[in-house]
């Protein structure tokens, strides 16, 4: 029987991606995203044979219940939730009024609440389930953008709440931490400084970003079979950006690491 995969921010530069990896895996995807003409974009691309479109805004906890149950009595129940729907606003605390504040974590940590929340009960009844929370190097560190920052760690936090509760069901919660990923996302600072990426690399001890593909393959891989008894971690796929800062222990140092 196929797995169902839910997948949200289904339209984005990694959603998009999750879904059609899934999919190839034979999943029977449930794309999620806010922007409906987006997902009849990525319909035709995929085709609608494994994959059912779920328009709706994850700030609004009611209609992602309604919507997900509307889908699941027709595709059946979810086996994997992908939360990977995220967005960011103010680039510093400077920048950041009241208002963005609410909007980022809203979506980025509430949403996903949310979305859970129109799982959960049913993975319990099941005694199975996967739940792969895609978060941020920013969760971990102070990388600028302090509101969607202080949402992707409070994601951490309910990564490892889910793991130790909903364990003993048979359900698994691990949450994925991208650092830099080449997405459309970027096009703004793209357009700012073309040097970006390049300027970029010498603090990535491979001097080298994350792809979509790569955020899928951890994805896919924590979802499957071959993580059975992994639950609670987080994991970096971040070109080792988070092992630890090269340039200042040069200085520290004085070698040449």
């Amino acid at each position: 029987m196929k797995r169902v995969v839910l997948v949200t921010g289904a339209c984005g530069g990694i959603g998009s991606v999750l879904c059609r990896r899934f999919m190839q895996d034979g999943a029977t995807v449930l794309a999620l995203d806010v922007d409906a003409v987006a997902l009849d974009q990525l319909m035709a691309e995929l085709g609608a044979d494994s994959v059912t479109p779920i328009a709706v805004d994850l700030c609004d906890a009611d209609a992602v219940r309604e919507s997900v149950a509307k889908a699941v009595a027709v595709r059946g129940p979810v086996d994997v939730l992908v939360a990977n729907a995220g967005a960011a606003q103010g680039l510093t605390l400077a920048k950041t009024d009241a208002e963005s504040w609410r909007r980022d974590i809203d979506l980025n940590l509430n949403g996903t609440y949310h979305t859970v929340e129109a799982v959960r009960a049913s993975m319990i009844g099941r005694q199975r389930g996967s739940i792969v929370l895609i978060g941020s190097v920013n969760g971990i560190t102070a990388l600028g953008h302090p509101a969607y920052s202080a949402a992707k760690a409070g994601l951490i936090s309910y990564t490892k709440a889910l793991a130790i509760e909903l364990g003993r069901h048979g359900i698994r919660a691990n949450i994925v931490c991208p650092g830099t990923v080449k997405t459309k996302a970027w096009q703004a600072r793209v357009d700012k400084n073309p040097q970006v990426f390049e300027d970029l690399k010498k603090w990535y001890p491979l001097r080298d970003f994350a792809t979509p593909d790569d955020i899928a393959d951890a994805a896919l891989f924590l979802a499957s079979p071959m993580a059975r008894v992994i639950t609670g971690v987080v994991l970096p796929v971040d070109g080792g950006l988070m092992a630890g800062n090269r340039l200042m222990a040069e200085e520290l140092t004085l070698e040449s690491l």
